[in-house]
């Protein structure tokens, strides 16, 4: 998708009680894979393919099997192209689940089962939505489990400078009603509360969409936020105006967003969060997703910390969290395919990554200690304390809709068009191609 490419470049305490799954407690020991080789398509480059293979070492030494892998930043179309030509990989490792469904839908996957899918809504944070994610319908039609979630991004944050924090007293929100008002405090003190920025060249429009995706959440059921992704429920509903307005009530206001609402439209993604960091302070609040401290001034992101954006108290949905992630699935079953999925519910093969960077997950047996950073350890406590875990909608969306109208529309909403006008617009845009 254009809004992962836009993005590419860039790259609170919890005790969570053991559940005494088999490979919780030790290493994972897998059955003898001597002279049997798994080969594995994934789509990490760089440092990231590099923990990559730390994770598949550490599988080869306890089962004696052969990995071989290729990543590339071209992988879905690989996958794509293998599965339809009947020479897939035994693992292909897809970057959204949208894409697994389609391949699911034609034969191109093979079912892991409703015991992974039990294990799955076991030990995974918000396990029901993670089961859900990996289940798609077959060639007929049947729904089946296919995939289980391996390393997750987090966009349900917004960043801020605590010391800008401690000099004007104010307190980290713990609900939509505390920032609302936190909100207007910051505005009757004279300051701005937000640092907002749709630009992003060909893609520019795509952080509102996070923004009402986020919105959806609160203000509405995972249910209806599915119907919405799916358009079942249509985009001109008053529930997704509703969530749109949501969004309006901090983007549209002049008073609490740096530069003015209709600038919103034309600042760069990019730049936006550097007013967090000025003397006086531009802003004092930037909601973004876990990628954008690459973005930061220069020696600055030591200055930022992040919390979670927060649930309304009064609609009572529980702590709903966006993001993305990859999706491990079989395409050609074979007893290490097997051993490998079975891995992956070990401890051990997240362990490895958490201790590098850029790696989230749910599982609720991790160590959370086995985190690199701070920052990685506090979102990876988000994922665990999630109640709801949906993924990015704009990305299932068509791309007609996801990478076009609704950006476009987000544009359109900052520059002045109603909450009405702009679904109505989007919702032609998903009439059009059905």
């Amino acid at each position: 998708m254009m809004k992962h490419s836009a993005i590419a470049s860039a790259c609170a305490a919890v005790l969570v009680a053991a559940v005494g799954q088999a490979h919780a407690a030790a290493d994972y020991k897998g059955p003898n894979l001597k002279g049997e080789t798994l080969t594995i398509t994934c789509p990490w480059t760089g440092a990231e393919e590099l923990n990559f293979k730390k994770v598949l070492g550490a599988f080869e030494k306890a089962t004696g099997a052969t990995v071989k892998h290729s990543c590339s930043q071209s992988s879905e179309q690989q996958i794509v192209i293998d599965i339809k030509a009947g020479s897939p990989s035994n693992i292909s490792v897809f970057p959204q689940p949208g894409l697994a469904a389609n391949m699911a839908a034609i034969g191109g996957l093979v079912p892991l089962g409703d015991k992974a899918k039990d294990w799955v809504k076991k030990n995974y944070a918000a396990g029901q939505s993670w089961a859900d994610l990996g289940t798609y319908k077959d060639k007929a039609g049947k729904s089946q489990f296919y995939g289980l979630f391996y390393n997750v991004n987090v966009k349900s944050l917004v960043w801020y400078v605590p010391e800008n924090f401690k000099e004007k007293g104010y307190k980290v929100p713990k609900t939509m009603e505390d920032l609302q008002a936190l909100t207007k405090k910051i505005a009757a003190d004279g300051g701005k509360a937000w640092c907002i920025g749709l630009g992003s060249d060909a893609a520019t429009g795509w952080p509102g969409t996070d923004w009402v995706e986020d919105m959806m959440l609160r203000t509405q059921t995972p249910d209806v936020y599915d119907g919405w992704v799916n358009n079942t429920v249509k985009f001109n509903d008053k529930r997704v105006i509703e969530a749109l307005d949501a969004y309006g009530w901090f983007a549209k206001n002049d008073a609490y967003v740096d530069g003015g609402a209709k600038a919103v439209a034309t600042i760069s993604f990019k730049d936006s969060p550097k007013g967090l960091f000025g003397t006086p302070p531009k802003c004092y609040m930037h909601r973004q997703a876990s990628f954008i401290p690459a973005f930061f001034p220069e020696g600055k992101a030591s200055e930022a910390d992040f919390f979670y954006f927060p649930s309304f108290a009064s609609k009572k949905l529980g702590n709903p969290v966006l993001g993305g992630g990859t999706i491990m699935t079989i395409t050609k079953d074979s007893k290490a395919a097997r051993a490998f999925m079975d891995y992956l519910q070990s401890s051990q093969a997240h362990e490895i990554w958490m201790g590098e960077d850029g790696f989230l997950t749910p599982l609720k047996t991790v160590d959370l200690a086995k985190y690199k950073t701070a920052a990685q350890r506090k979102q990876g406590e988000i994922l665990l304390n999630a109640t709801t875990f949906r993924f990015d909608g704009s990305d299932l969306m068509p791309g007609a809709v996801g990478a076009g109208s609704f950006w476009k529309g987000m544009v359109d909403f900052s520059s002045g068009k109603s909450a009405k006008e702009v679904a109505d617009d989007i919702q032609k845009s998903w009439d059009a191609i059905k």
